[in-house]
């Protein structure tokens, strides 16, 4: 969700710098960069740790946040480029879509009114998984709620603990990095936006990615 479907890590860098002005410090470059696609429990650590203040409360810091976040959403937050296009076509299409993200249920709700609660049959959100990206679980859940197979779906993110995340869990991954370029695994495509990202195109992903996939002995 943030980051590919809506343009939100900059309301969530608001948000994080604001925090650490709050704590008497100033929110470093690197860390602000590591945090992008990670839980609010990783967000908590990476920022104590970035302040030199790890004996602070990350219930307390995480309340706070989560405070700020959702009356930015509430104002509306824009598109990625090409993003609710590309989500039109899939849908226009009758392929069934998931949104897989670390973000917990409350701020997914409020953004939901701006990317559109009806555009996705499964919400899979940050606190209703067992463990968060970069772990599978998120899209192995993601994947039975839909009722098929990770071979037989096609990710879209823009972080590197989304693409881990989606990659390990067996998807066809198509990485549009939001913030800056960084390494992905072999058969991770990887696009400057979705502007120019069709239905053709991942069907040609998701078919190129399973002709690579072992063929199962028997």
């Amino acid at each position: 969700m943030d980051g590919t479907l809506i343009d939100s890590e900059k309301l969530w860098d608001v948000a994080l710098r604001e925090l650490a002005v709050h704590y008497g410090g100033q929110l470093s470059a690197e860390a602000r960069l590591a945090m992008v696609g990670s839980d609010m429990a990783t967000t908590m650590g990476l920022l104590h740790e970035d302040l030199g203040q790890p004996w602070r409360d990350p219930a307390t810091g995480a309340a706070w946040l989560t405070r700020r976040v959702t009356a930015l959403f509430s104002a509306g937050v824009p598109a990625r480029p090409g993003a609710f296009e590309l989500v039109r076509s899939v849908r226009a299409a009758g392929i069934r879509t998931a949104l897989v993200t670390s973000t917990e249920r409350a701020l997914v709700d409020v953004a939901l009114h701006t990317i559109g609660r009806h555009n996705f049959d499964v919400v899979c959100c940050g606190d209703e998984v067992p463990a968060t990206k970069p772990d599978p679980a998120p899209y192995l859940a993601a994947a039975a709620a839909l009722g098929v197979s990770t071979v037989d779906c096609v990710a879209v993110e823009d972080s590197p603990a989304g693409v881990a995340s989606a990659h390990a869990a067996g998807a066809a991954v198509l990485a549009v990095p939001a913030e800056a370029v960084f390494p992905v695994p072999d058969r991770v495509q990887v696009r400057a936006s979705l502007c120019d990202v069709t239905v053709v195109d991942l069907t040609a992903l998701l078919a190129a990615y399973r002709a690579d996939l072992p063929v199962a002995a028997g």
